[in-house]
């Protein structure tokens, strides 16, 4: 199967790693220096499940280098969706699904907005990574999941086809869920919240999840936004919150999510699509995101500074 990373930063490398290693036809969409080393030694990655070196069939810049594939996995950062989904053009077929791998739950409808519904599916993943230097990619937490669906909850060859070429690829797991809309609203309680008490605190998830005060902060943040998801006529069982907050628990303490590390390093971050989504998505429907609300407003000076709107 011929698949396309757009994007192969640490989530797109990671499974666009696994997906070469395993002999599948990969084309690499990324630029600058993490391009050209991938080009000249490969894509080397550094895993719990496995350290590993690839080379992809084809890593270039330019999409029209590459015309139509079978799927592409979309990997940039949520806010560059919309520009990225415009880019990508060239590498769609009649048929080719558009599989988002971003924070939030925006991606899928920004995708059908800029390319046709025909193109978009729901996707999402799990795992703890980071670029650690041109054309290297550090897995340093959660064991490794992707999951993509038809947003209509259909079963579709070309998800099964894909769903194939991910089922002998080593260091991770693979699902077509029967409900995707759920799967990637119980992510967004999970990442919203974590990426918020994290980026107000300035803390690593083993700090502030033990202290009372920060603790029940992320309580109240997990529930706001499964509120707003029930309300948008999510599926998912109020027992969402206490699971959420139990899988919290067992991760290293030592543990940030990449809208945090973002904004302390001063870099253009997720805010719009995570807390902010919670906030512009819970007014919509009339539920009240207070918490939310509190970490979206005061990041917003920082945030707009990292974009250079102040």
């Amino acid at each position: 199967m011929r698949i396309a990373v757009f994007g192969a930063g640490a989530v797109g490398g990671y499974f666009g790693g696994r997906l070469a290693q395993a002999g599948q036809d990969v084309v690499i969409i990324a630029r600058g220096e993490h391009l050209n080393a991938i080009r000249e030694s490969g894509l080397s990655i550094e895993s719990l499940a496995g350290d590993f070196n690839t080379f992809p069939k084809l890593a270039t810049d330019d999409p029209s280098e590459v015309g139509p594939v079978d799927a592409v996995l979309l990997g940039v950062k949520a806010w560059q969706v919309p520009d990225a989904a415009a880019a990508l053009r060239p590498l769609l077929g009649p048929e080719t699904p558009v599989v988002p791998l971003q924070n939030g739950v925006d991606a899928s409808f920004q995708i059908a907005e800029a390319l046709g519904p025909e193109h978009a599916v729901g996707g999402l993943c799990k795992l703890i990574c980071s670029v650690t230097g041109p054309g290297r990619i550090q897995h340093a937490g959660v064991d490794p999941y992707i999951a993509f669906g038809e947003l209509d909850g259909g079963r579709s060859e070309r998800m099964r086809r894909l769903h194939d070429a991910f089922t002998n690829t080593e260091g991770l797991t693979a699902e077509v869920p029967d409900n995707i809309q759920a799967e990637i609203w119980k992510k967004f309680i999970f990442i919203a919240s974590f990426s918020g008490i994290g980026s107000i605190t300035r803390a690593p998830l083993g700090v502030f999840r033990k202290i009372p005060e920060t603790r029940q902060m992320l309580i109240d943040t997990l529930r706001e936004v499964w509120c707003v998801a029930v309300a948008h006529q999510i599926d998912l069982p109020e027992s969402t919150v206490d699971a959420t907050l139990a899988f919290m628990d067992t991760l290293p303490e030592a543990g940030t999510a990449s809208m945090q590390r973002d904004i302390m390093e001063g870099r253009p971050s997720e805010l719009h699509e995570q807390n902010g989504a919670v906030v512009r998505r819970g007014s919509a429907v009339g539920v009240a995101t207070p918490i939310n609300s509190f970490i979206y407003t005061s990041l917003l000076p920082q945030e707009m500074q990292a974009r250079g709107e102040v």
